[in-house]
């Protein structure tokens, strides 16, 4: 069982942080002060993850990080506050902090956060949390599983570029794991423990986009208050993560092309350029190069940006790695179970296209260990279709190609739903953003049912 270690000087806060981390499956432990943490971490160590406030009486979250840093301890930490800033952001990153998560925030933002961080332990010797070298001790990545010589193939070629500085675009399908690709692109290389920043270009309206990468002066614009530090700028010395970035408006992305050409950044209504030494990693569910084509998205941007191409295949295309990630996703979610798998829904998990890719495989698989009534999980529980929509018998899918069962499950479940695509894309276990895009691709080869173009 991962252990996790809460430091908080406020009574209330330890319990709830507790109750959260409790029921998520973690080992607690509390402490009422960074002075006491730090005893704990360095007497016994054992901690798997430490979760700390930043404002506390006497050595304060920053300070006991560093100072456990120096002791050999180099278990993940997620720093929490109420009245946090930009550089107080900065500063937990550049002491290897997992994450910087504001209040308020919700049990499952701490949860999930949680997850991750232990997904990525930093130490070989996962069950002491103290690490050889010290501070500067590297971390461990986070494996990417894969049976898939092609995939393989992808991984390979990103290990042996992650020290370059040239831009990567990571292309693939939603659900893929491009941003998990990204992140191991950033800790196969040099930039390891240097701050990795994300930032979703369809997120925001450019407006709001031009200041969040490059930052604003003081009275840039009407509610500018106080100088803004950008993404950019917190990634310097690290890697810089721009997803969907076939979501960015044209104006934008020349100034984007800028910044990849002279590695330095204009804040919005500042005076002089601001130089920056960042890794820049572009992902995108959508081609590019037929976005060139028709003249929404820069043609010289794209090239810069494909220096290091990769190409993440879909699950589809991966049969090997279904059974090895949905081992891996059952363990994860089993909070304690022995849960393994009966025959018959394995067959089920082997026949579904999933259109979702690897994201709705953990989804499904989530679902179904919360489902299972006892230790082994059956047909039934993987069933999220939801009691209007049929299932298809294995005998009508003799012949049919995967995409072709795909794009039939897709038009049954809207048939079912009446053209409801929210609800459409929750029963199939996708996001909203992957049913459309498959529903654009089906419409531009003219297999779009004229009933199932609506949309609500």
């Amino acid at each position: 069982m991962r252990s996790v270690l809460i430091v908080d000087d406020e009574p209330g806060m330890r319990a709830g942080l507790s109750e959260v981390l409790g029921r998520g499956g973690f080992a607690v432990e509390q402490a009422a002060n960074a002075e006491d943490a730090l005893a704990r971490l360095t007497e016994r160590g054992g901690i798997d993850l430490l979760v700390t406030d930043l404002r506390m009486p006497g050595m304060n979250g920053l300070e006991l990080i560093r100072a456990a840093r120096q002791a050999g301890c180099q278990m993940p930490a997620i720093v929490i506050t109420a009245h946090g800033t930009v550089e107080d952001a900065v500063a937990a990153m550049k002491l290897g902090a997992f994450d910087f998560l504001s209040k308020p925030f919700s049990p499952a933002d701490l949860l999930h956060l949680a997850v991750r961080a232990t997904g990525e332990r930093a130490t070989p010797e996962s069950g002491s949390g103290r690490a050889k070298g010290g501070e500067g001790a590297a971390p461990r990545r986070r494996p990417i599983l894969t049976r898939d010589p092609a995939l393989q193939r992808v991984l390979a070629i990103a290990e042996s570029v992650a020290s370059s500085r040239a831009p990567v675009l990571i292309q693939g399908e939603s659900g893929t794991g491009k941003e998990l690709l990204a992140r191991y692109v950033h800790e196969s290389g040099c930039r390891r423990g240097k701050p990795f920043v994300a930032v979703n270009c369809a997120a925001l309206p450019r407006e709001l986009l031009e200041s969040e990468l490059f930052g604003h002066e003081r009275g840039a614009f009407t509610g500018a208050i106080t100088r803004k530090t950008g993404k950019f700028e917190l990634a310097s010395g690290g890697t810089i993560l721009l997803d969907e970035i076939s979501e960015m408006e044209l104006g934008l992305q020349a100034k984007l092309l800028r910044v990849l050409q002279e590695y330095e950044v204009d804040r919005v209504g500042g005076s002089a350029p601001v130089p920056v030494d960042v890794r820049v990693v572009a992902t995108t569910n959508r081609r590019l190069a037929e976005m060139v084509d028709r003249g929404r998205f820069r043609e010289d941007l794209y090239y810069r940006l494909t220096v290091i191409p990769l190409v993440l295949p879909p699950l589809r295309e991966r049969p090997a790695d279904v059974d090895l990630l949905t081992d891996h996703f059952l363990e994860r979610f089993s909070a304690g179970r022995a849960l393994r798998l009966a025959p018959e829904a394995r067959d089920a998990l082997k026949a579904r296209p999933w259109p979702g890719n690897v994201r709705e495989l953990e989804n499904t698989l989530e679902r179904a260990a919360l489902l299972a009534g006892g230790d082994v999980v059956t047909a039934d529980d993987l069933d999220d279709r939801g009691a209007g929509v049929p299932r298809l018998a294995l005998t009508d899918l003799a012949g049919l190609t995967v995409r072709e069962m795909e794009r039939r499950l897709i038009f049954d479940t809207l048939k079912r739903t009446q053209n409801n695509r929210t609800q459409a894309a929750r029963l199939l276990g996708i996001s909203i953003r992957t049913l459309r895009n498959k529903l654009a691709e089906y419409r531009q080869r003219g297999e779009l049912p004229a009933d199932a173009s609506a949309e609500s």
